[in-house]
């Protein structure tokens, strides 16, 4: 069918208006004019078209129908099409048309995404679910898709490569009024399609929006500390800080973003200052090993002292109650004392002479001499004789045994020296005695 009406309005057709052509009813052409071939008149041309619509609606074989004048003029004739043919096939054209309108209408929605129907331009529903489904097709209802899963990336200060950078976005003054360049990126997800589409004043560009947001919070977050917590000390407690901020941000704004994690790339001082910077740090760097030796040393040196202070009063406490531990038996063994002198005063009186004598020359050189009229002088050194035995004894152990399992035999000049020696200390003890009383 559509070949045949394409060939009727086909002006390359030799036969279009001309008298050949197969055709029973077409006339002769006509001369022009001149007498010469010429383009067909619009009669033939017309006659022409009549014949091929009405071999076309049920008339192929031809057949002559009944004519009508044509102007009044030449006794031609305008063949009676029947349109029974021809509302069948714009039924059929009709139908095919309107399917493939409906089928426009199916769409597919993927796991992960929701679907946004608008109705004339306003949100008719949400589609979650995942799968194939419909809605009315254009002009009537039209959908946007979003990924509601996909993690999305927001670059601040940089674009693609922290070298990139841009200066206008990076550059932040700092609350002790420093500038510090920093680079940093910002991974959100959409919460809610419909807000995320729609609830923005950029003209659809919520990713705009979400960019703003996060360079209003960083620069708020930077402002309020001081540029050591921001470079070297507290990096992560900014970011974390600057998410808090730039989340309720995007709340506030309504544009049903979830904010994930914004990361810190790279901050440092201006390329300007960054010598003085780093003397700056090192320097720092210097007071604190200096500050954590003083510490070290201080707390090497202050126990040290306290443990010896201790000591110290550990001994005077030890000296005082030893002190007064003899103070109270030598007041105590007076008391003895004086209770056995009033039942034997003698007795007493040599007791403690000999005990006073033993005190006395322990502590001092003895030294042997008889003062008699005999003229001979006897010199013992015994403080000599017993401590060269003492060393003699210390340095050699064997002598030290020998001299306790060996007792060698007096000589006879040995027995009469202990025995005068006897004699004369028995004379002085009477004469202290004496004395004494």
């Amino acid at each position: 069918m559509w070949k045949s009406i394409r060939s009727i309005f086909s002006l390359n057709d030799p036969g279009w208006g001309r008298g050949g052509g197969g055709d029973k009813d077409q006339e002769p052409r006509r001369p022009n004019q001149d007498g010469q071939d010429g383009p067909p008149d619009l009669d033939e041309l017309w006659r022409d078209f009549n014949r091929r619509l009405n071999g076309l609606f049920g008339r192929r074989g031809g057949g002559g129908g009944p004519r009508l004048p044509i102007g009044g003029g030449g006794g031609g004739g305008v063949p009676t099409p029947s349109f029974k043919g021809a509302g069948i096939g714009l039924v059929v054209l009709f139908v095919a048309a309107a399917l493939l309108w409906l089928a426009s209408g199916f769409f597919i929605v993927q796991e992960g995404q929701t679907a946004i129907v608008l109705r004339f331009g306003k949100v008719a529903k949400q589609i979650d679910r995942a799968g194939f489904t419909w809605r009315l097709p254009f002009p009537i209802e039209v959908h946007e898709i979003v990924s509601t899963q996909q993690l999305r990336t927001v670059e601040i200060g940089y674009r693609g490569n922290p070298r990139n950078k841009n200066l206008r976005e990076s550059l932040m003054l700092t609350g002790d009024q420093s500038i510090v360049d920093m680079q940093y990126t910002m991974q959100y997800r959409i919460g809610s399609a419909r807000d995320y589409l729609f609830n923005n004043d950029l003209g659809g560009k919520p990713e705009e929006i979400a960019r703003q947001a996060a360079e209003t919070a960083m620069r708020e977050v930077v402002g309020r500390a001081a540029i050591d917590r921001v470079l070297y000390e507290e990096k992560d407690l900014v970011a974390r800080d600057a998410l808090k901020l730039v989340q309720s941000i995007l709340d506030r704004y309504g544009l049903g973003a979830s904010v994930v994690d914004i990361t810190i790339q790279q901050v440092q001082p201006p390329e300007q200052v960054q010598e003085a910077f780093a003397d700056a740090n090192k320097a720092a760097q210097d007071r604190e090993r200096l500050i954590n030796e003083g510490v070290a040393y201080a707390n090497d040196v202050v126990p040290r002292a306290q443990g010896m202070a201790a000591r110290l009063m550990q001994e005077a406490e030890g000296y005082r109650s030893s002190a007064i531990a003899s103070a109270e038996g030598d007041a105590e063994r007076f008391t003895k004392v004086m209770e056995e002198y009033a039942k034997a005063p003698r007795v007493t009186r040599d007791r403690l002479y000999i005990e006073a004598m033993q005190q006395v020359f322990s502590n001092t050189s003895k030294i042997m001499v008889d003062g008699g009229n005999g003229g001979n002088l006897l010199y013992l050194p015994l403080d000599k004789l017993i401590a060269g035995a003492g060393g003699a004894t210390a340095a050699d152990p064997t002598r030290r045994d020998q001299a306790t399992t060996t007792t060698p035999a007096p000589s006879p000049r040995g027995a009469a020296t202990d025995d005068f020696a006897d004699t004369r200390r028995e004379a002085l003890r009477n004469r202290d005695r004496d004395a004494f009383r």
